[in-house]
């Protein structure tokens, strides 16, 4: 069995995760509430960045121990996990 790089992280990534989801419901109440336009755009910002944050973590993880091991392996599976990386790096750049 493949363990993911971000296994030994998980309570972290899973922390993380959790108050991203508060923080969207909290906007989603602001918006409920009629809150001020700039101060739900000020938590939706917040928001992105935690999950950027998450997502760059899990991408760091990905690169050590994924692409590490792949590339220890090398030919073709180390070439797949380099691409991979370099999707998923196009795809945060992207957004």
């Amino acid at each position: 069995m493949t363990m993911n790089g971000y296994t030994d992280d998980k309570a972290d990534v899973r922390k993380r995760l959790s108050r991203v989801e508060g923080q969207v419901r909290g906007i989603s109440r602001m918006v409920d509430e009629d809150k001020y336009c700039i101060d739900i755009l000020t938590q939706v910002a917040a928001a992105t960045k935690a999950l950027e944050t998450v997502a760059l973590s899990l991408l760091s993880d990905h690169l050590s121990h994924c692409v590490a091991q792949a590339s220890a392996e090398g030919g073709e599976v180390a070439a797949e996990k380099v691409r991979e990386a370099n999707h998923a790096i196009a795809r945060l750049v992207r957004s």
